[in-house]
């Protein structure tokens, strides 16, 4: 391909600086829509042992190299290797209810549960990443969602009311748990990754989805722990959150966010957030996933060209992408369509957008 990454392009937005060349992002792309572009199937791979997870990640790695992304987007998520876990896709408690659940779950056990499931996926990853690109990701959920898969979303309101100190034990934990295992990554795996970040998701269309005031004392505190270790460590920190969260937005910069992803236009439209945002971190995303599944594909084309033309002229740091993720029930022919358009934008040689 003639096509020659530069992951530079997204630390440029990181830093809140305009790239020489729009960088594409994704949050999550479903290896279903990666299979049907490639016409090669692999998803079932990641499962196997060393040498399918090989040929897992040399495909996975092509996808965003024929898709001409700077960098390759992959978390392993800690929710994964909960005991009992699934709560947090709702209609159950989670594994915690009470004190005594709480101090029988095995804290311990896990950052090596992690890490059985995780390591070999990090190496290969590394070992297969093309030239000139490296990684944005690392470990999956936030505090928050974690917290919703041990105890549920409904539940954590009660186990708020009832038992307080309870609550708060639990956040710290947790914090303990993304603190560990952030710690040992960053020590085997920064090389891999650019970027880091989670994704948690903190609201809804209205508002966020605990009180502003309980995401404050208890959430972000965990935040910053992580976020701390990561600029230690020489990398910057974006968050990917859902939601209306703009009532917890000041607070998540002042803990050290360099940018943030995920945007719906029907909480705001995107320029809102460039507007109180964008002088001060980068800014992700702006395509509603809703235009990427509904519209016929020139109409897709022609509105991600217009918006993102718009957003980069507003905004310092911007890359361009779906408001939330590619997941499978996106069409491929809407997703291609904002690839060509990325790739129509930067056609167009000035000394902000070199091919």
């Amino acid at each position: 391909m003639d096509f020659q990454p530069d992951y530079r392009h997204v630390l440029a937005v990181l830093a809140n600086q305009r790239p020489q060349r729009l960088p594409i992002y994704e949050h999550l792309i479903s290896p279903s829509i990666m299979e049907k572009v490639l016409h090669t199937t692999f998803a079932d791979l990641v499962e196997g042992d060393a040498a399918d997870q090989a040929e897992f990640f040399r495909c996975y790695c092509r996808f965003f190299h024929e898709m001409t992304y700077d960098t390759v987007s992959f978390e392993v998520c800690i929710t994964e290797i909960l005991p009992d876990h699934g709560a947090i896709m709702g209609g159950r408690p989670g594994p915690i209810q009470n004190r005594i659940d709480f101090e029988k779950y095995p804290w311990d056990e896990l950052p090596e549960r992690f890490w059985r499931l995780a390591e070999p996926q990090f190496s290969a990853l590394g070992e297969m990443m093309p030239a000139g690109m490296k990684a944005v990701g690392g470990i999956g959920n936030g505090a928050f969602e974690i917290s919703e898969d041990l105890v549920g979303y409904e539940y954590l309101a009660y186990l708020s009311a009832e038992d307080p100190d309870l609550f708060a034990d639990l956040y710290r934990k947790i914090g303990d748990l993304m603190e560990s295992i952030w710690r040992r990554f960053l020590d085997r795996h920064r090389d891999t990754f650019a970027v880091c970040r989670f994704g948690d998701d903190l609201g809804f269309k209205t508002s966020t989805l605990m009180s502003p005031d309980a995401i404050s004392r208890h959430v972000l505190p965990q935040y910053k722990r992580v976020i701390d270790r990561v600029h230690a460590a020489g990398r910057p920190f974006l968050l990917h959150s859902c939601g209306n969260i703009f009532s917890i937005m000041e607070e998540a910069i002042a803990i050290g966010i360099d940018a943030k992803h995920s945007n719906e236009d029907a909480i705001a439209p995107f320029e809102r957030w460039i507007e109180l945002y964008g002088d001060r971190i980068g800014l992700f995303g702006g395509i509603d996933l809703d235009l990427l599944c509904v519209e016929k594909p020139e109409t897709v084309f022609a509105r991600v060209v217009e918006s993102a033309a718009r957003f980069r002229a507003l905004a310092n740091g911007y890359g361009l992408g779906s408001g939330n993720s590619i997941p499978d029930y996106v069409p491929v022919e809407g997703y291609l369509a904002l690839i060509r358009a990325a790739q129509h934008l930067r056609s167009k040689t000035n000394k902000f957008d070199l091919c």
